[in-house]
C-alpha cells in the first residue's frame, strides 16, 4: 500500500510539474502575441511562427507566397531556428570545438561541460515553449544534429547520429514515417551534413568568398534533395527557391534571436518585449517581402508532373543538372551565360516576351486575367495604367497578370461585390502600384470580406467610394457608366450577387458590358431600369457569374454580343460555365472564350468601325489567337 501511495504521489507531482510548465509556456506565447500586436501586418503574422510555430495569423496569400518560393519552412518552427539559438550560445560554425570558441557561453566564462548542460536545458525549454508536438521534436533533434556537426567539424560521423535520431522519433511516433514534413527535415539535415561541405569546398576552390560559398552550398544542397519530395505534393518546381532562401537567410538569424528575446522579456516587461519585437519586425518584414517578390515573378515556377513518378523524374533531372553543373563551374563564361538565361526565364522582361510570344498584344483595350475560379479584368487607361475590375481570389496570380501587362498605375480598382473570388486578390493589385481609389458596391456582404477590403484601403490611405447607377467617368480614351446597382440595392436571399456593380464600357470604338455576378432577378430588374432604355448591342460581354446556368435569356438577346468572355477555373466544382449558357450565347451569334481553356484573354480595338481582335494565352505570354 505504501508503495502504491508513493507511486500515486509521484504521478501527481509529475502531472503538476507538466501542467505548471505548460502554463508558463502558454504565458510566454501569449506575451509574444501581445508584444507583436502593434507591428505591421507581415511581421505580426510571421514572428510568432518563426519563434514558437504559431502560424494562426499568417494570411493565405502570404502562406502561398512562402510555398511558391520554398520558404515555407520559415513560417513554422524548424531545426534551422533552433540551430540559430544554439549557435548564439556556443558560437558560430566551426569554432564551438576550439579553445578560442566564441558565443555567449565562453564570454560569460561558462566551461564546455556546463555549456553542454545549458544547451540541453535550452533544448528542453524550446520543446516545452513550442509544445512537444512531433514537428517540434524533429526540429529540436535535427537542429541538435546539424549544430553538432558544424560545431565539431566531424560531419560524416554524425550520419549515424542522424539515423539514430530518426529511429528514435519514429519509435516515439510511428505516424512520422508517413509525414512529408518529417522526410523533408531529415533530407535537408542529411544534405547539410554530406553534400553542402563538398559543394562549399568546390565553390571556394573557384574563388567564391567563403561565407557566400557556405550559404550557396547549403541552400543548393537542401533544394536538390528536397525538391523531388516537394513536387510530389505541389506538382510545381520553384526556380527562385535558392536565391530567395539566400536573400532570406540574412534576416532569419536577427528575426529569430530578437523574436526569442521578445518572448523571454514579455513576462517581465511588456514594453521591453515590444521594443525587441519592433526590432525583429524589420528582418521579418524583409523575409515576407522576399517571398512575395519571388512568388510574383512571372517565371518563378514551372509546372511539373506530381506523384511518385514526377518526383522520380525530377530526381533524375536534378542529378543531371548537378553533373552538368560541375563542368559548367569550370568555365566562367559558360556559367555566366547559364545564369543570364535563368534570369531571363525567371524575370521574363516584357519587351523580350512580347517579341517571342506576342503577349500582351499591341493596342490591347481589355484583358481578362486567368486567376482561376474568380474574376479579374484590366481596362487600358494609358501608358502603364489600367482600371482594374475585380481582383480574383489569388494575389499572386493577379499581380503576375498586371506585371505582364506593365501596369504600374491603377487610377481605380472597382470591386463588383465582396465575394472572396472577386476581392481576395486585392493585395496583389496594390503591391508596388500607385492606386487612386477603390470603388465598391453598396451592399457590404459578406461582412468579413468587406472589412478586409476596408482594412487594406485604410492601411494604404486609399479613398473608398460606392458605385451607384447613373455614375459616368472617363480617363483618357476609356469611358464607363455604372448601370447597376440602384442607390438602395435589394439583395436576393442567395447573397450579394444581385448587388454586383455592372458597367457599360466604351474604349477605342468598342462597347463592353461587364455584368459582375448578376443573377436572373437582378438581370431582369436591370432591363426594367431607366438606364436600360439606352442599352445598346455590345461588342464584348463579360458573362455574369462565371457562365453559370442562371442567366436571363432576354438580356442575352438584348445585348447581342459578338464576343462572350467567361472567367472560370479549370475543373472547378461548380460546373462553370454551363453548357446551356454557352449554347445560348453561340446561338445568338457570339464567339465564346473562357479562361479555363484559353488562358488570359486580351481584346484589342482598331478605331471607330467596331472591329477588333482577341488574343488568348497564359499571362506568362504563351499566345494563341483568333480574330473576330
Amino acid at each position: 500500500p505504501s508503495t502504491g501511495l508513493a507511486r500515486r504521489r509521484a504521478s501527481r507531482t509529475a502531472a503538476h510539474l507538466r501542467i505548471a510548465a505548460q502554463r508558463f509556456a502558454g504565458k510566454l506565447r501569449g506575451g509574444l502575441r501581445e508584444a507583436t500586436e502593434g507591428l505591421p501586418a507581415d511581421a505580426r503574422a510571421l514572428l510568432p511562427g518563426l519563434v514558437v510555430g504559431d502560424t494562426s495569423r499568417v494570411p493565405p496569400e502570404l502562406h502561398e507566397a512562402f510555398e511558391a518560393t520554398d520558404l515555407l519552412h520559415l513560417t513554422a518552427v524548424s531545426g534551422a531556428n533552433f540551430t540559430i539559438l544554439l549557435a548564439l550560445l556556443i558560437g558560430p560554425p566551426g569554432t564551438a570545438h576550439r579553445a578560442e570558441r566564441r558565443g555567449l557561453a565562453p564570454r560569460l566564462g561558462i566551461p564546455l561541460r556546463a555549456t553542454a548542460l545549458l544547451g540541453g536545458a535550452l533544448t528542453l525549454g524550446f520543446v516545452i515553449v513550442c509544445r512537444p508536438e512531433p514537428s517540434v521534436l524533429r526540429a529540436a533533434a535535427c537542429g541538435l544534429v546539424a549544430l553538432l556537426a558544424i560545431g565539431t567539424g566531424r560531419r560524416r560521423s554524425l550520419i549515424p547520429a542522424l539515423a539514430t535520431v530518426v529511429l528514435l522519433l519514429v519509435l516515439y511516433d510511428p505516424w512520422l514515417a508517413r509525414s512529408y514534413g518529417f522526410l523533408l527535415s531529415v533530407l535537408a539535415t542529411g544534405a547539410l551534413l554530406t553534400l553542402a561541405p563538398r559543394w562549399s569546398a568546390a565553390l571556394r576552390r573557384r574563388r567564391c568568398p567563403p561565407r557566400l560559398a557556405e550559404a550557396l552550398a547549403a541552400a543548393g544542397a537542401a533544394q536538390a534533395v528536397c525538391a523531388p519530395v516537394v513536387v510530389v505534393i505541389a506538382s510545381r518546381v520553384s526556380l527562385v527557391a535558392v536565391p530567395c532562401n539566400l536573400l532570406a537567410e540574412f534576416a532569419v538569424a536577427p528575426a529569430t534571436v530578437l523574436g526569442f528575446a521578445a518572448l523571454a522579456a514579455a513576462p517581465l516587461a511588456i514594453p521591453v518585449a515590444k521594443v525587441f519585437a519592433w526590432c525583429a519586425s524589420w528582418p521579418a518584414g524583409w523575409i515576407a517581402d522576399i517571398a512575395r517578390a519571388g512568388a510574383a515573378l512571372p517565371g518563378g515556377g514551372v509546372d511539373w508532373p506530381g506523384g511518385p513518378s514526377g518526383g522520380l523524374l525530377l530526381a533524375v533531372v536534378t542529378l543531371g543538372v548537378v553533373l552538368v553543373g560541375r563542368r559548367v563551374l569550370k568555365s566562367p563564361w559558360v556559367m555566366g551565360i547559364c545564369v543570364l538565361l535563368l534570369i531571363l526565364v525567371v524575370m521574363q522582361p516584357r519587351p523580350l516576351t512580347r517579341v517571342i510570344t506576342g503577349w500582351p498584344p499591341p493596342g490591347w483595350r481589355m484583358v481578362m486575367c486567368d486567376v482561376g475560379q474568380g474574376d479579374a479584368l484590366v481596362l487600358a487607361a494609358g501608358a502603364g495604367a489600367g482600371v482594374v475590375v475585380d481582383a480574383g481570389p489569388d494575389p499572386v496570380l493577379v499581380d503576375r497578370c498586371l506585371r505582364s501587362l506593365g501596369i504600374t498605375r491603377v487610377p481605380l480598382v472597382l470591386l463588383t461585390h465582396f465575394h472572396a473570388d472577386h476581392v481576395a486578390g486585392l493585395p496583389g493589385v496594390l503591391r508596388g502600384r500607385e492606386v487612386g481609389a477603390i470603388e465598391t458596391t453598396g451592399f457590404d456582404e459578406p461582412p468579413e470580406q468587406a472589412r478586409f477590403v476596408r482594412g487594406l484601403a485604410h492601411a494604404r490611405h486609399i479613398t473608398m467610394t460606392r458605385a451607384v447607377a447613373g455614375e459616368q467617368r472617363r480617363t483618357g480614351r476609356l469611358a464607363w457608366q455604372v448601370l447597376w446597382p440602384p442607390p438602395r440595392p435589394a439583395p436576393d436571399p442567395d447573397g450579394p450577387n444581385d448587388a454586383s456593380v455592372t458597367l457599360l464600357v466604351r474604349t477605342a470604338g468598342l462597347t463592353l458590358l461587364l455584368l459582375g455576378d448578376l443573377e436572373p432577378p437582378a438581370q431582369r430588374a436591370l432591363l426594367r431600369s431607366p438606364v436600360a432604355a439606352a442599352l445598346p448591342a455590345v461588342d464584348v460581354l463579360k458573362v455574369a457569374h462565371h457562365g453559370s446556368a442562371y442567366q436571363d435569356p432576354v438580356l442575352l438577346r438584348r445585348v447581342a454580343p459578338r464576343l462572350a468572355l467567361i472567367s472560370c477555373g479549370e475543373d472547378n466544382p461548380y460546373g462553370h460555365p454551363s453548357a446551356r449558357t454557352v449554347a445560348e450565347l453561340r446561338a445568338g451569334g457570339a464567339a465564346v472564350l473562357r479562361t479555363d481553356r484559353d488562358g488570359a484573354l486580351a481584346v484589342t480595338g482598331s478605331g471607330q468601325n467596331r472591329s477588333g481582335s482577341v488574343r488568348s494565352g497564359e499571362a506568362s505570354g504563351e499566345g494563341r489567337g483568333s480574330v473576330w
